[in-house]
């Protein structure tokens, strides 16, 4: 089942006030790796599943791995990449838009612990053109619902 735009934005409306404590909490100055376990335990106390070092694998559409990547956090069906840097760039919005693609996943968020003043963005997945977004594989390719080939499969 999808996850309508409502649900998705008060979702991320919680894990933003969340991130936003620990950051007021922690300031700046850690690795990423702290800010993730952070958030992690926090949004775990908050009821969230979070899943932490999510792994995928990005693949041709004829099943020929490309590579494979972890992702941050994966919070009740979003993708959270996390940065620790003095201020985020096009590069880490165009990563996490990257991630959301592969994982054929709605909405993300991308959270800088690394700069004073907080930041966050919610980002949404381009919907699907030609050509198909890499396939993830073990998933159908996006837009050749013809090809019944599982990435990976022949």
């Amino acid at each position: 089942m999808r996850m309508t735009e409502e649900e998705s934005n008060a979702k991320c409306d919680a894990i933003r006030q969340i991130a936003y404590k620990l950051h007021v909490y922690l300031g700046t100055g850690y690795l990423e790796k702290v800010y993730e376990n952070g958030l992690a335990h926090r949004l775990s106390k908050a009821g969230f599943n979070v899943q932490t070092q999510v792994p995928i694998t990005v693949c041709d559409e004829d099943g020929y791995v490309l590579g494979d990547y972890i992702v941050d956090m994966l919070v009740d069906g979003i993708v959270i990449e996390l940065k620790a840097v003095s201020s985020l760039q096009n590069a880490h919005i165009a990563q996490t838009i990257n991630y959301l693609s592969a994982m054929k996943i709605d909405y993300s968020m991308l959270i800088n612990f690394g700069s004073f003043k907080f930041e966050s963005r919610k980002l949404a997945r381009p919907r699907p053109t030609t050509p198909a977004s890499p396939a993830l594989c073990g998933q159908p390719p996006h837009s050749s619902p013809a090809s019944p080939a599982l990435c990976g499969s022949k």
